[in-house]
């Protein structure tokens, strides 16, 4: 009797310790596109920045920011692409950067649908133009994760800018008992992810420059990060879902995102429809490929992948990424890449 109650109690404090997200508020106005924000219909501003170009447009590109990060870092990508005839939109997602509610997680539906809405305004504005996403690491899983939607707009293209495709399958079971334990019990402790010592780019002026920049997140709930990997499953688990014209790059010096269930990811990504999908491996590349030193190298990939997806490489990444994959699959296991 004494260990039942025990265990009642446990479990009554546990549930107060729930981890939580912050949705919306419920829809109340149509969404609009304005010069340097993003009506949703739920009436919350959402920041947004546009990189356009001089003369005509080609296409339309919509990117989407990693975690704890915001539209800031498109801004050299986004000049780049827009010389290139490429008009550019990037938006802070809600909990991140200019936001009122920065710090605190959304919900995958959310985040999947302010993405859908921004698509659908832009088709509007742009409906003889062709539309691309481009996520990088949370980004790109919020585009995998938005994919599953049957009222995506057509899209004539994707862009995988090392995806977070950490799953909990392709995790320790310690690491995934700990995250489950801090989130029931300390959701709202927050975690610097100092003392890693995990190098997210080689160009250490720009980490340098995050790090003094206010509206970069140094501090992340328990709750967020369970959150994260929440959507890192869905991504993970839509694999086989994504068809089409694809284009994915992956830094091989990538501290963040693991290479096994990066490698995992892609083995079910390519069991079909393989001429249709690009995947390149950078040599020199870490997890923030687009704001490395050697990021003219990726961007210039990107926009020669827009003007013929079909066509190789300038940088030859993709036959790199060719040679290494076919490698792969001759040995037993992903745990001894």
């Amino acid at each position: 009797m004494q260990n039942a109650m025990i265990f009642i109690v446990l479990i009554t404090l546990l549930s107060a310790c729930m981890p939580a997200s912050y949705p919306p508020d419920r829809k109340i106005m149509p969404a609009q596109l304005n010069g340097n924000y993003f009506l949703a219909e739920d009436g919350t501003y959402l920041p947004l920045r546009h990189w356009l170009p001089d003369n005509e447009t080609r296409a339309v590109l919509i990117a989407l920011h990693g975690f704890n990060d915001y539209s800031y870092f498109f801004q050299k990508p986004g000049e780049y692409l827009s010389k290139q005839g490429i008009a550019c939109f990037a938006y802070d997602q809600r909990g991140f950067g200019a936001n009122s509610r920065r710090g605190l997680w959304a919900g995958e539906a959310a985040y999947t649908d302010d993405l859908l809405v921004l698509a659908r305004l832009l088709k509007k504005r742009y409906p003889d133009r062709p539309l691309y996403l481009l996520g990088e690491s949370m980004g790109g899983a919020v585009i995998i994760s938005a994919l599953s939607k049957t009222n995506m707009p057509t899209i004539k293209g994707l862009i995988l800018v090392a995806p977070a495709l950490w799953a909990r399958s392709t995790m320790p079971w310690y690491q995934k008992s700990l995250l489950w334990i801090m989130a029931h019990s300390l959701p709202r402790l927050t975690l610097t992810g100092k003392g890693l010592g995990i190098l997210p780019s080689d160009n250490i002026e720009m980490l340098r420059a995050l790090g003094r920049d206010p509206l970069v997140i140094k501090e992340t709930r328990v709750e967020s990060l369970y959150g994260l990997t929440d959507l890192m499953d869905s991504a993970f688990n839509n694999a086989s879902l994504l068809n089409g014209n694809i284009f994915m790059l992956y830094g091989e010096k990538d501290e963040v995102i693991p290479k096994k269930p990066t490698y995992t990811f892609l083995k079910e990504f390519l069991a079909k429809d393989v001429t249709e999908k690009k995947v390149a491996f950078y040599q020199q590349g870490y997890h923030m490929l687009l704001r490395d030193l050697q990021a003219s190298i990726a961007l210039k990939d990107i926009a020669s992948w827009i003007n013929n997806s079909l066509e190789k490489l300038p940088s030859g990444a993709d036959i790199r990424a060719q040679k290494l994959l076919a490698k792969a699959t001759s040995v037993a296991s992903a745990h001894e890449y």
